[in-house]
């Protein structure tokens, strides 16, 4: 690890070796909690992500908000970044930086927030913007919206740490803004859902998506409509390959079909589903009058079909995003009616 690093975090103490891998006891005990990044090389990723992100400080002082001086951290490990392809400082370049350091927000609250309070239906907001996240109970195992809780109350001079299996995401808009914010590279640095979009205009559905919902949304990502417009043989708009503008060569009632069988709506409940809260082998509705099919819940996500794709299945590209009006799973097939 370079010097310059080192010298921005303690060393990680006994709970979190003890609790996490297993080694022998370190004798500096309770550091900040920027120093679990660099005492567990599980973590080594997030050590990373806070440097780019800028907030090495806010994890290494004490909580002016707090009359204990504490924050609580739900800190993803290393397999939780590399679910989203992220396997290094070189990865996480591929990230906008804005986006990075609200995402690493997006896992804190002011407080302690001790393990014992960790139940089902319990919420707390996050230092981005207030912006909740909630506990779900399934099998037995405990999750932060779709992201599995490993270890908790690992203790830190300036408050404590729960370890997650995946990064939790939430943009701070409702649907339609979200997808917009990949579009407009607001989330990583080259556009995506580009297709997404420009497929909700054309079939006049951005309001509808806008409203209070809430929604669970399925999202194609860009690839899995160029495979749709392929598998269509319709003629690509580019000499370098289809344009998010090849979506309108389509019948606008298609089109608007298709999209329709991507979104639940859960008008009697208060948000969208997070993937512990799909049901596993099982069946929901969608808005178009079509049912979306779930297969296992295996390693937190599901894959998910409709009767147009028959037996192939949509994988979950990027689970779990969280919206203001609702939850988004990226997914890398079109599903159809």
């Amino acid at each position: 690890m370079p010097s310059r690093l080192r010298a921005l975090f303690p060393i990680l103490g006994l709970a979190v070796l003890t609790s996490l891998s297993g080694c022998n006891k370190n004798t500096e005990t309770n550091p900040s909690i920027a120093g679990v990044a660099v005492g567990n090389k599980d973590f080594s990723v997030l050590e990373d992500a806070a440097v780019r992100g800028g907030v090495v400080a806010l994890l290494s002082n004490r909580n002016p908000d707090d009359p204990q001086g504490n924050y609580t951290v739900f800190a993803p490990n290393n397999a939780a970044f590399a679910r989203l392809g992220l396997y290094s400082a070189t990865d996480l370049l591929v990230l906008n930086r804005d986006f990075l350091t609200g995402t690493l927000k997006y896992h804190v609250t002011g407080g302690t927030l001790a393990g014992s309070t960790l139940r089902a239906g319990v919420s707390s907001p996050s230092a981005l913007g207030g912006i909740p996240r909630r506990i779900i109970e399934r099998n037995g195992a405990l999750y932060v919206n779709g992201a599995r809780i490993l270890a908790t109350d690992i203790p830190a001079s300036n408050g404590t740490v729960h370890a997650i299996d995946k990064v939790l995401l939430a943009t701070g808009g409702n649907v339609v803004e979200s997808a917009l914010a990949l579009t407009n590279k607001q989330v990583f640095v080259q556009p995506e859902l580009t297709f997404l979009v420009e497929a909700v205009l054309y079939a006049n559905l951005a309001g509808t998506l806008s409203s209070p919902g809430p929604f669970t949304v399925f999202a194609p990502n860009d690839a899995a409509f160029r495979n749709l417009l392929t598998q269509l043989q319709v003629a690509p708009g580019s000499p370098q390959g289809y344009v998010p503008a090849d979506i309108r060569k389509l019948p606008v009632g298609t089109v608007t079909s298709v999209l329709l069988q991507h979104v639940i709506v859960h008008p009697s409940g208060p948000a969208g589903r997070f993937t512990p809260e799909l049901p596993e082998n099982g069946r929901a509705a969608s808005a178009g009058g079509g049912a979306i099919s779930f297969g296992p819940f295996t390693d937190g996500v599901l894959t998910v079909r409709a009767t147009g794709n028959g037996p192939a299945v949509a994988n979950m590209a990027i689970p779990d995003v969280q919206c203001t009006n609702g939850v988004v799973h990226v997914i890398d097939r079109v599903l159809l009616p």
